[in-house]
């Protein structure tokens, strides 16, 4: 329960934010927010705030502020909220170069045994602690991250020509398969689904607009508990008529590339405290290695044959986890593995006609074993084909006549792909677990808070 504030000055300058200290040096400002720390050294305190812009050291001394100023500090636990005003004083030795000299203070809710300390907690701990997990440095970085990776798909996109054209989260039929659906009661006792991919939708707005895309999130209800999945996640989707495979490729590369300059540019703070090397972002620029699936299956049949994989990969599969990591191992930039085994692909691929047993398709995977942030490709464009795929995977036509007036009425080549933002970001943060690329993570026994 918030205490009462306790207002130790009536009168206060402008409030501004930690990441605006280096406009205000030598001028007295305020700041309010949250005690990140508390140290002292005798008559000396040195509480540190953070604002969700920043962290930011004060200093008080004992004999420069008003004793109930002193007294209020002194008492305060981890958490407590508060605002300050002080001079700002610039000091190369301080985590963003400058200190603030305390004058006076308000507290505003006085905390004690907040139960996120600084000694080691199990994962279990901070994911049931999530919404207070959230104030920590590492996790503040990430999500910064985060928000620079949707950014800059957005200016991307946006500036290339795309349009944004959302596609719905309650969807009649299956986009990619029925087993990975989440069902759900619609009305009148119709049965809905919450959305895999925004997919189909995108190639109806694609032949109205030409270059679009849909970002939103996305669900898949597979129940897999590896460090890259979760149930609930966000996708962005670009499509684009008149397309092919390889205009899927060159867009992938290039957006990719942009995504990591942005956060070059915009995050090399974030990037310091999660203590990730900038070079491996530095190296993901176009072009990006390019190797037929035929390929890729002898390779992993030659680190079969070596003792470097346990498995013998057969060809028609679709790559698990250790394969897609030996793939990318010998690459510092995304691997582009194309034409896939149909078999292994949605209905609406596109074949190769040469070889109709081959999809035209695309994985875009990740180095540092961060695996596959791109899938995509280009799109059937016959009636009769598409037909016959639907019977085939057991679909209800008539769910899909929709659909199938696309190749009714001014069916044209197009492509796209769909990229998922929480993989994305765990890559260039270079984290392990996609749990911590979104603020509440969704899976398969994580339901709360």
């Amino acid at each position: 329960m918030a205490t009462e504030s306790k207002t130790l000055e009536t009168t206060s300058p402008p409030r501004t934010f930690i990441n605006q200290l280096a406009q205000h040096a030598g001028e007295q400002v305020t700041i309010k927010g949250w005690l990140y720390n508390l140290r002292s050294s005798g008559k000396i305190l040195f509480p540190q705030l953070r604002d969700g812009t920043g962290v930011v050291q004060c200093v008080a001394l004992k004999n420069s502020v008003a004793p109930e100023v002193w007294n209020a500090l002194k008492g305060l636990g981890q958490e407590s909220a508060l605002a300050i005003t002080g001079t700002v004083r610039a000091d190369e030795r301080a985590p963003g170069g400058y200190e603030i000299d305390l004058l006076h203070a308000e507290v505003f809710d006085e905390v004690h045994d907040y139960p996120i300390t600084p000694k080691e907690h199990g994962t279990e701990f901070l994911m049931d602690h999530r919404h207070l997990w959230l104030r920590s440095r590492r996790q503040h970085a990430i999500l910064k991250v985060r928000h620079t990776v949707v950014k800059a798909v957005r200016d991307f996109l946006d500036a290339d020509g795309f349009t944004l054209a959302d596609a719905p989260i309650f969807t009649p039929a299956a986009c990619e398969g029925t087993t990975t659906l989440f069902e759900v009661d619609y009305f009148e006792g119709e049965k809905a689904y919450l959305t895999q991919s925004g997919q189909l939708y995108n190639e109806a707005t694609a032949a109205a607009f030409g270059k679009v895309y849909c970002f939103g999130p996305t669900f898949r209800a597979e129940k897999s508990k590896t460090r890259r999945h979760l149930t609930e996640f966000w996708m962005v989707e670009p499509e684009m008529a008149y397309a092919t495979l390889a205009d899927v490729m060159t867009l992938s590369e290039r957006m990719l590339s942009a995504i990591a300059a942005r956060v070059l540019e915009d995050r090399g703070e974030e990037l310091k405290i999660l203590e990730r090397d900038p070079a491996k972002l530095e190296a993901i620029v176009p072009p990006f290695p390019r190797l037929h699936y035929d390929d890729a299956v002898k390779l992993l049949h030659e680190g079969h044959n070596k003792g470097e994989l346990e498995a013998r990969f057969e060809w028609g599969g679709d790559f698990g986890a250790p394969d897609e990591t030996y793939l990318s191992a010998n690459y510092d930039k995304p691997l582009m593995v194309h034409h896939y085994p149909a078999a292994v692909k949605a209905f609406y691929m596109a074949r190769d006609s040469e070889r109709p047993e081959l999809a035209l398709g695309v994985d875009v995977l990740a180095p540092e074993g961060y695996g596959e942030v791109i899938g995509g490709g280009e799109r059937a464009t016959s009636l009769e084909f598409l037909k016959e795929q639907i019977a085939l995977h057991d679909l209800p036509q008539e769910a899909f006549e929709w659909y199938l007036d696309l190749r009714r009425y001014g069916s044209v080549p197009h492509a796209g792909f769909g990229m998922g933002i929480e993989r994305c970001t765990a890559w260039m943060c270079g984290i392990e677990h996609v749990r911590e690329t979104i603020p509440f993570p969704r899976m398969l026994y994580r339901l709360r808070p």
